[in-house]
C-alpha cells in the first residue's frame, strides 16, 4: 500500500525513515540468493523538530537526512519514505464488487463516507484484499488517506536534502513489508506487528498475511525519556542514553537509581496497557480468531523489560522483529552492531525493499 509519485522507474531506492527522534536511511541490494544490506545510516533529530507529526524544524530534518545519507555512503537519489499518525487514516471497508478500474473512478466518492477529512485535502490509495465477491456481492478493500499537507512536508524535506521522493508509504505497511521478507506466514496464522516510535505506535494485525486491523496510537518511547528527565533533573540526551541502558555522563559505571527503574516500569505498564487495549478491541470485534504472536519493532522496542511486559500482559509469545533475519551477512557492518540497531529499522528496511518487490 503506497502513494506512488509520478516517474517511479528506479531499480534501487533508498528507504528514508523520518522518525520524531532520528532519521534512518537504508539501501539493500539484490543478489542470487535474496538480498543483503548495502548501506545504513542514522542521524539524531533535536527533541522538538517533529511534534505530533508536525514538522516544526524542517531545516534540522533536512540536515539529519543529509547526515544519515553521508554517513551511510549512499549515492542513490530515489527515495521511499513513510507517514503515520493522526493525519493518516487506514480502514478496511466492504464495497460492492467492481473492477480495479471502476474502483479507481469511484474511490473518492466512496472515501467520503469513511474518512474524517475533506476528501479534497487528502491523497487516496486503495488495495483490493479479496480475490472475488462474497455471497452478498461485496469485496474487502483497504483504504488509505493521508493529508496532502503532511505528504507535502515529507516531499519538501527529501527534495531539499537532494533526494527524489518516489514512493510514499504508510509506516505500518513498511514494517509489514520487512516482516514478510523475513518470516513465513502460515495458513490461519494471525500476528500483530507493533512498531514503537518516539511519539507514535503503529499497530498492524495480519490475518493470513492480509492487514485486518491498523491503528496509530499517540504514545511512544519519548515517554520514558521524559520521565527520566523529571526523575533525575537532567537533559534529554542524557535521559535518552539512560533509557537504553547507558551510564550517566561522567560516571565510570552504569548507575540506574531505583526511582528511575520505578518510573520506567510505570511507563511500560501504561504503554503496554494502551497497546493491548487496541489488540483486545480487535479480538473482541473480529471473526478471524486469536493473535498468535506479537512482533515488536521501533526504537522504543529496545527498552529493557518491554518484551517481557507484553508477554505477561497478553499471554502471547513476543519477539523483537529482526528485519535482517534472512539477509546475507553484511560485509560492511559488524553483527553485534546490526543486532543492536535491528529493531529500530523495520520501517527503513521495509521501504528499501520496495525497490525489489515493485519491479
Amino acid at each position: 500500500m503506497q502513494f506512488r509519485l509520478p516517474g517511479f522507474k528506479s531499480k534501487s531506492i533508498v528507504g528514508v525513515d523520518i522518525g520524531s527522534s532520528s532519521v534512518k536511511v537504508v539501501e539493500v541490494a539484490a543478489h542470487s540468493k535474496g538480498f543483503e544490506l548495502a548501506h545504513l545510516g542514522m542521524a539524531s533529530l533535536p527533541p522538538e523538530a517533529i511534534v505530533q507529526g508536525a514538522f516544526l524544524n524542517s531545516g534540522a530534518i533536512v540536515d539529519a537526512v543529509r547526515e544519515a545519507m553521508s554517513s551511510a555512503g549512499i549515492r542513490a537519489k530515489d527515495a521511499a519514505t513513510a507517514v503515520s499518525g493522526h493525519s493518516v487514516i487506514v480502514k478496511k471497508i466492504s464495497l460492492p464488487a467492481m473492477t480495479p478500474e471502476e474502483l479507481e473512478e469511484s474511490i473518492r466518492w466512496e472515501a467520503e463516507q469513511y474518512i474524517p477529512f475533506d476528501v479534497n485535502e487528502v491523497n487516496l490509495d486503495f488495495q483490493i484484499l479479496s480475490d472475488g465477491a462474497d455471497a452478498e456481492g461485496q469485496m474487502d478493500v483497504l483504504l488509505v488517506a493521508a493529508k496532502k499537507d503532511l505528504i507535502d512536508d515529507y516531499v519538501h524535506v527529501l527534495s531539499e536534502a537532494g533526494l527524489n521522493p518516489m514512493v510514499m508509504d504508510v509506516a505500518a505497511f513498511a514494517v509489514e513489508n520487512a516482516y514478510e521478507a523475513n518470516f513465513d506466514t502460515r495458513p490461519g496464522e494471525m500476528v500483530a506487528l507493533v512498531n514503537i516510535g518516539a511519539q507514535v505506535v503503529n499497530i498492524n494485525i495480519l490475518a493470513n498475511g492480509i492487514p485486518a486491523f491498523t491503528r496509530d496510537i499517540s504514545t511512544g518511547g519519548n515517554q520514558y525519556t521524559e520521565e527520566i528527565q523529571k526523575t533525575l533533573s537532567i537533559g534529554f540526551e542524557e535521559a535518552e542514553r539512560i533509557k537504553l541502558g547507558g551510564p550517566r555522563s561522567n560516571d565510570s559505571q552504569e548507575v540506574i537509581p531505583q526511582e528511575v527503574e520505578h518510573a520506567m516500569r510505570n511507563v511500560t505498564e501504561t504503554m503496554v496497557g494502551e497497546i493491548t487495549r487496541s489488540l483486545d478491541f480487535f479480538t473482541a470485534t473480529a471473526a478471524e480468531g486469536r493473535i498468535g504472536k506479537i512482533y515488536l519493532s521501533g526504537g522504543g522496542a529496545r527498552v529493557s523489560g518491554l518484551e517481557k511486559a507484553f508477554n505477561e500482559k497478553t499471554d502471547v509469545p513476543v519477539e523483537l522483529l529482526n528485519p535482517f533475519a534472512r539477509m546475507a551477512p553484511s560485509k560492511r557492518y559488524q553483527p553485534d552492531y546490526l543486532a543492536e540497531v535491528a529493531p529500530s529499522l523495520g520501517v527503513g528496511v521495509g521501504l528499501a525493499l520496495r525497490s525489489l518487490d515493485e519491479q
